[in-house]
């Protein structure tokens, strides 16, 4: 089936007219009701309902002037895409990122490097934004994407770890249990919509009824919590992606390793049914390639974490 035919349809469908279509065509009147009459042919229904004074789509041809539509919204579409194959990405791209410097920062540098003409309007937040309405080309988070308005894209998985400094773990000692936490300074986040301090996912069997961590330092940001880590200051819930070079250099060390959380997905969303601009698909792929390389733990800091 032509896209002609399908277009001199749609025209006679939304003019009512043979001789309508015809003119917005530069073909006859004529010719239209022979490429009509060998579509229905083709398909095996009538379209239009004929008269001398007017044309009138039937049941089947509501129906298929709907899908025709999309047809050719779908065509134009594509059309316009590659006529931009081989421009060069430009514009801006207003983006939402999670509250976290790295490793945003060095993979947001990364690409403005690569795609100077690309302007990147960032907004680092928690909360959570109305892509659509707030006019948003793309949002990055982790968990579940919620929102049905949206098209998603894995960008990495990471694990939530309950690190600490080796000079800390060697004035207090290395927890094991749930109740060892419990004699223990805990670097705790308190999520800034809410209120609320981050659940840690301890064993539940290890745990009783008057269990109560510390807490020692409450933040509301990563970097924060990482740097008084370091500091030897308490245990504190980590990010792996975060903290990767300070477990492999063995600045942190990885203790109780049932209470992890593993595979926590990070995704980037974008307002489904919008077609690509070149910009916003070459930042998705690039993002895809460099956020979250595979990066396995070296075996030093393995070992150091089943201790």
């Amino acid at each position: 089936m032509e896209s002609s035919a399908i277009n001199v349809f749609v025209q006679v469908a939304e003019t009512r007219s043979f001789a309508a279509a015809g003119r917005l065509l530069g073909i006859s009147a004529s010719a239209v009701g022979k490429r009509v009459s060998a579509l229905e042919e083709q398909l095996g229904v009538r379209l239009f309902h004929r008269s001398t004074r007017s044309v009138a789509l039937t049941a089947e041809g509501g129906l298929f002037l709907e899908r025709s539509r999309r047809i050719l919204g779908e065509i134009e579409a594509a059309q316009a895409e590659l006529s931009q194959v081989n421009l060069s990405p430009r514009g801006r791209l207003k983006v939402s990122l999670p509250l976290v410097a790295e490793p945003f920062l060095s993979v947001m540098a990364q690409f403005k490097q690569a795609y100077p003409d690309v302007d990147l309007d960032l907004e680092f937040t928690d909360r959570r934004v109305d892509v659509i309405d707030e006019g948003f080309d793309a949002v990055i988070r982790s968990g579940d994407a919620p929102d049905s308005r949206l098209t998603a894209r894995r960008l990495g998985s990471f694990s939530m770890l309950l690190v600490g400094s080796p000079d800390y773990l060697a004035r207090c000692g290395t927890p094991e249990t749930a109740s060892d936490l419990s004699q223990h300074a805990c670097i705790q986040f308190r999520y800034p919509n809410t209120g609320k301090l981050q659940v840690w996912p301890l064993d539940q069997d290890e745990i009783t009824a008057d269990l109560q961590l510390s807490a020692a330092i409450i933040c509301n940001n990563l970097e924060t919590r990482i740097f008084f880590a370091l500091q030897g200051l308490g245990i504190a819930y980590l990010p792996d992606f975060a903290i990767r070079q300070h477990l492999a250099a063995g600045r942190l060390i990885h203790v109780m390793p049932s209470c992890s959380e593993a595979d926590t997905m990070f995704r980037i969303m974008w307002p489904s049914g919008k077609h690509f601009a070149p910009r916003l698909r070459v930042f998705i792929d690039f993002l895809c390639e460099r956020l979250f390389p595979v990066n396995v733990l070296n075996s030093k800091a393995q070992s150091r974490s089943t201790r």
